[in-house]
């Protein structure tokens, strides 16, 4: 499975790399939201996971550029990792088009919890794994 995380905190991107690692899922990493965006128009994802306080572009934005591709990508499960706790966040981060929304620190369990719900539901549509 190829996953990519869009993150400006190298350490951060590190521990979910480790994290993924166990899973033997591929990571692809993004320092800015701009490079994301770059490198989902090169390969293909199963899943992308997106900070949402980054310089320049933020997360928010970089769902909405995502989900207005005018191909297949723009359907790629997108999951917000954020250390953000404000109270309509989640609401937000979904009416911009993210799946889902998991909190730092990230915990193991919660991440895949929230990977295989996605994987799972767009299976059971006939979705394709990358």
């Amino acid at each position: 499975m190829n996953v990519l995380f869009i993150e400006d905190d190298r350490m951060n991107r590190r521990v979910v790399k480790d994290m993924l690692d166990v899973a033997g899922a591929d990571m692809v990493e993004a320092e800015t939201a701009e490079r994301g965006l770059e490198i989902i128009g090169e390969q293909d994802f199963a899943i992308v996971l997106v900070d949402l306080r980054m310089p320049g572009m933020d997360g928010i934005t970089a769902i909405q550029h995502i989900r207005a591709r005018a191909d297949a990508k723009a359907n790629v499960p997108i999951i917000v990792v954020t250390a953000d706790i404000a109270p309509d966040l989640r609401e937000r981060c979904l009416a911009a088009g993210a799946d889902e929304v998991i909190f730092k620190p990230v915990a193991m369990d919660e991440l895949f919890d929230a990977m295989g719900a996605i994987l799972a539901r767009d299976a059971a549509r006939g979705g394709m794994i990358a």
